[in-house]
């Protein structure tokens, strides 16, 4: 799926977590609508690979990072190297996240500390970043993160850690929005539902993931999994000026998943 006609996009687009899933396919629709794209991912030579084929879908130019969203010298690197090379920041997409599993009392410290430092500290490090670009170009900008239906609702099954972190990154949106509104910064979530990515994997064992996406896929109202481009297309609606009076809002692409109720009468 590529970017409509409208959606053209300038300037230098950042998609965190740009190698693989989501933010891989958000790069290559950000490349697409003609923005130049800064692939960031923890595996700096799979960024490059697909800084590599956003320029065989148009961007004009494009850069891998390796960068862990985590650190904050590491960010601070990563986003300041895109800006030299591709000139002002007009986009962001924070999509770096993981998920560990496990129930409250049995959760170690480590892996709660894994996902709130990934999925919220990360989003606020490289916004930070590179709102201080934004600020200092004066021309405004664009800022997705993406969040996920467990913001708003959740299930049994140990998705504390998850979700907590989302439904954080859905507060951290709606506040830097109304901050930074006035300087022409629209900020704005996407929240994909199941989605057949790697992370939507990642605390299933290998042999079961046949059968857990074809259970998964018939209890969503479409009676399917999302693809990544599907979740692509609203990021790079939210970063076009087709979406030019939109900022604060949570833009929901899952299917039907929060709109089914839990029990049937």
């Amino acid at each position: 799926m590529s970017a409509g006609p409208d959606e053209r996009l300038d300037g230098a687009v950042l998609v965190t977590g740009g190698a693989r899933g989501i933010g891989r396919a958000a790069a290559l629709g950000c490349a697409r609508g003609g923005a130049s794209v800064a692939v960031l991912d923890l595996d700096g030579e799979l960024a490059g690979q697909v800084a590599e084929q956003a320029i065989g879908r148009g961007a004009p130019a494009s850069v891998g990072f390796a960068c862990d969203v985590r650190d904050e010298r590491s960010v601070a690197e990563a986003v300041d190297a895109a800006a030299d090379r591709l000139g002002p920041v007009r986009g962001v997409v924070s999509n770096a996240g993981v998920d560990r599993g496990g129930l409250v009392h049995e959760l170690g410290l480590d892996a709660w500390r894994d996902v709130i430092d990934t999925n919220l500290t990360g989003a606020f490090l490289v916004c930070r970043r590179a709102l201080r670009h934004m600020l200092e170009h004066g021309r405004g900008g664009s800022i997705v993160c993406v969040s996920s239906p467990w913001a708003v609702v959740s299930a049994p099954g140990g998705v504390t850690p998850y979700s907590s972190s989302k439904g954080g990154l859905s507060s951290f949106v709606r506040s830097v929005a109304l901050d930074y509104a006035g300087h022409g910064i629209r900020v704005n979530a996407v929240l994909p539902g199941p989605m057949d990515t790697a992370l939507m994997w990642a605390n299933v064992p290998e042999d079961e993931v046949p059968a857990m996406r074809e259970l998964i896929g018939g209890q969503v109202a479409l009676g399917r999994l999302g693809e990544p481009d599907e979740a692509a297309a609203a990021i790079t609606w939210l970063l076009s000026e087709r979406s030019s009076y939109v900022t604060g809002s949570q833009l929901v692409v899952d299917g039907g998943v929060l709109a089914k109720a839990s029990i049937a009468v």
